[in-house]
């Protein structure tokens, strides 16, 4: 354990400049940012953490399946365009994504000894393959930046005395009182509780009068009422659009989608979770189907059909099924650059299609034909039964964007208040987007908090 760091249960620093709550990713670079601000004005500034779990980094310790997707390539506005959909949410970004971009983010761990690489599909991740190498370089960085840490902290209680803020812990055998000249609230959202993520900063912002949209869940899975059948579990469909519809209004994502033993999984799915929680709470209900040739329209799908029954009529259409490119690019139908339709796949397609097994093109009648079409381009994947918020990777909700000012993260209602990190309402698509908004907003916040005027 370094000098700088203590447990709960050790002496109490009675009074720091900034206070933060929460040791994750928004906190970790709060902290670091708050002290190169301070020192580059000359600023006394003393500078505690105070993290609900053993250690600081939890999340990022596990995320990307332990791999850690720290951020994504591109310009800040291309993150900001791929990685966050909702207008409202991306402009509130912009300003941190350019303050503290994807390039400061890598150049930083790089300061450390942590090298990356960049994957074709734009992730970022450390070369290492190991998610603790980007912890451990957070957790020299905020030794280096003399920040006081304690660990097995839960915050019970915050007020606000007079110019101060009052912060009452709880720990294993006593409570222990912090306070602060300046507070920055960077506990995460409401996802993953088993690692502490449950929903304290959202009580603590909302009882200084912050207003709070419910939190839903973000990149999670998609469960169906009626589970896929078995030996579709595990089956992967590459390059698709997945297709959510509820109550006359329709989302679609496209991407990779994972047959699983209770819905769907995989990019296409984590994607599309928000907007299909949006819709179950409408509408309490939501159908999915997959579109098989998201790049062909139903015209252009049908004159590749009428093709193929000319030139090979004695063919069956579950062998051209079988040998079918999935998700082709527009123009090049019979390139298969996302591999065929899966074996496995073709039984369900006929059946729902109404084919009998050993039907040929030349048997196919027009209407058997069109009815084959409207599965490739609409395949059934059943109704929505719950979208998991405890099994998202992140939680959406949170902090209304519009009391936060973009450009410092300081509460509009609470002088000397800041917000960062998922504990804000925003959520980024999947692809290292969120981290990268968390160490975003985290570092202006900590900028901005250790400025001597607020």
């Amino acid at each position: 354990m370094s000098n700088n760091t203590t447990t709960a249960e050790t002496a109490a620093q009675p009074h720091s400049t900034i206070l933060i709550i929460g040791g994750g990713a928004a906190g970790m670079a709060a902290a670091i940012a708050a002290r190169r601000s301070a020192k580059a004005s000359g600023q006394p500034c003393s500078i505690t953490i105070l993290e609900r779990n053993f250690r600081s980094g939890t999340k990022i310790r596990i995320s990307g399946g332990g791999k850690c997707n720290v951020t994504h390539r591109g310009t800040p506005a291309e993150l900001l365009e791929q990685g966050f959909l909702r207008r409202n949410e991306a402009r509130f970004l912009r300003h941190a994504l350019y303050s503290f971009s994807n390039s400061d983010l890598l150049a930083l761990l790089g300061s450390r000894g942590v090298e990356t690489e960049e994957r074709p599909d734009g992730k970022v991740f450390p070369l290492s393959g190991d998610a603790v190498t980007v912890a451990r370089a957070f957790e020299e960085l905020l030794q280096e930046s003399k920040v006081e840490q304690y660990y097995s902290c839960r915050v019970r209680r915050v007020e606000r005395k007079g110019e101060l803020f009052v912060v009452t812990t709880a720990v294993t055998t006593a409570d222990k009182v912090f306070t602060a000249d300046r507070l920055i609230l960077a506990t995460g959202g409401v996802s993953w509780s088993k690692i502490g993520t449950t929903g304290d900063g959202l009580a603590i912002a909302r009882a200084f009068g912050h207003t709070i949209t419910k939190p839903s869940a973000a990149l999670a899975p998609l469960f169906t009422l009626k589970a896929p059948p078995a030996s579709l579990s595990g089956l992967a469909l590459r390059s698709i659009t997945l297709v959510a519809t509820a109550g006359g209004r329709s989302v679609e994502r496209r991407g990779d989608l994972l047959f699983t033993h209770r819905g769907f999984s995989g990019p296409a799915a984590l994607s599309l979770s928000r907007d299909v929680a949006e819709l179950m709470g409408e509408s309490g209900n939501c159908s999915l189907f997959a579109d098989l040739f998201a790049q062909q329209s139903s015209a252009e799908l049908e004159a590749e059909l009428l093709k193929q029954a000319r030139k090979s009529g004695t063919q069956m259409v579950r062998k051209f099924l079988q040998g079918c490119p999935i998700a082709p690019h527009k123009g090049s139908f019979c390139v298969a650059s996302h591999g065929t339709i899966p074996t496995a796949l073709v039984p369900f397609i006929m059946r729902h299609a109404g084919l009998e097994n050993e039907v040929t093109w030349s048997g196919l009648a027009r209407e058997k034909r069109l009815s084959l079409l409207s599965v490739l381009k609409r395949f059934p994947l059943g109704s929505v039964r719950d979208v998991p918020l405890d099994q998202g990777e992140i939680s959406a909700g949170g902090v209304s964007l519009g009391e936060v000012n973009p450009k410092t993260m300081a509460s509009r209602v609470v002088p000397h208040l800041f917000f960062c990190g998922e504990l804000l309402d925003y959520a980024g698509e999947i692809g290292g987007f969120n981290l990268q908004a968390a160490f975003s907003t985290g570092w202006v916040a900590g900028v901005h908090a250790a400025k001597a005027e607020q």
